[in-house]
């Protein structure tokens, strides 16, 4: 079955002692293949080796200590606009995003936080939460701290995908499933979650959020943060378009089209009410995607003003942002 809108993973799954399928770790994808078989299986150790090499029959092991197996697993997904079926064809999605072979929103990621489970996500690898305190007191037998580095149903994606020509100056804050785009670079307060990203060179200072889309020469300031779709119940997805500025401390809830910019410290609902140069208040969602449009508080009245954005802010760094200026980095 070939399919343009299929994909296929191989790769290693880590197992609880109870069933519980923690993570999937693809390091071999595909888009558009060929499968005889829909959907996951286990390798044997034959197929094993076939596919993943001897380095992935070597790390099929049991860890007694975090209760966790090592098994080989192969994914074929049919068609990425039908939900996830298991927890191996989610991951699969995520790595496709981080491998940057397709964008934010082209799969369908429904139900992804039920299909996930809780994970401690440890230097030893991941296990269940509940092992937790067993791995520290072997880690102090031996000698050695382990480092838990979080608690949560995602893992960090640096530990299964490196992109090429980006900068993460704090790895714990792109998720697995985030997109960064060639020429991007996130600073240390900077956030990107799953199912979202740049598609062109950006500056990542602020936070971009889940399902949210940046365009190429768009700045971030430092505290900025763009509405996703993780809470509230919201059904407007937010997009930035290209060549924007989010100042310092300022935030969207709405979408803005190319060569926007909206103040330092200012927030724009959907719902803001903002003063148009002829004098009308509209809702600031009749608003969202307009391109050239410059948010502003005036300092005298208070009133949030929509302005034709007349100059150019100034635009990124080209001597870091410029492409093939940013070899690969893992800070």
């Amino acid at each position: 079955m070939t399919d343009s809108n299929s994909a296929y993973g191989a790769g290693l799954a880590t197992v609880a002692g109870d069933g519980t399928i923690l993570d999937t770790w693809f390091p071999v994808v595909r888009l558009n293949t060929a499968s005889p078989a829909v959907g996951s299986h286990v390798l044997s150790n034959q197929e094993t080796f076939e596919k993943l090499g001897k380095r992935g029959l070597n790390a099929l092991a049991k860890d007694p200590v975090r209760d966790v197996q090592t098994i080989a697993i192969e994914t074929l997904i049919e068609d990425l606009s039908q939900p996830p079926v298991d927890i191996h064809d989610l991951y699969l999605r995520f790595h496709l995003l981080s491998y940057r072979l397709i964008r934010p929103r082209e799969a369908n990621l429904e139900g992804f936080l039920t299909l996930l489970s809780d994970v401690a996500w440890t230097s030893l690898g991941p296990c269940k939460p509940e092992k937790v305190e067993e791995l520290l007191w072997n880690g102090r037998g031996r000698g050695t701290l382990v480092d838990v580095r979080g608690v949560f149903k995602l893992p960090r994606m640096i530990d299964y995908v490196a992109p090429s020509d980006i900068w993460i100056a704090d790895v714990n804050r792109v998720l697995l499933g985030a997109h960064l785009a060639p020429g991007t670079a996130v600073m240390p307060e900077g956030f990107c979650s799953l199912n979202a990203g740049t598609m062109g060179p950006c500056m990542v200072e602020g936070r971009i959020s889940l399902g949210v889309i940046v365009g190429a020469g768009t700045d971030i300031g430092g505290g900025a943060s763009i509405m996703g779709t993780t809470s509230g119940g919201g059904k407007h997805v937010v997009s930035i378009g290209e060549r924007c500025l989010l100042g310092a401390n300022s935030g969207v809830g709405i979408s803005l089209g190319d060569d926007c910019v909206v103040e330092a410290g200012l927030y724009i609902t959907a719902g803001s009410l903002v003063t148009l140069p002829s004098g009308d208040k509209v809702k600031a969602l009749t608003l969202s995607g307009k391109s050239g449009v410059l948010f502003r508080r005036n300092s005298a009245s208070g009133i949030i003003e929509a302005l034709p954005a007349k100059k150019s802010w100034g635009g990124l760094n080209p001597q870091i942002h410029q492409p093939g200026s940013i070899s690969q980095r893992k800070a």
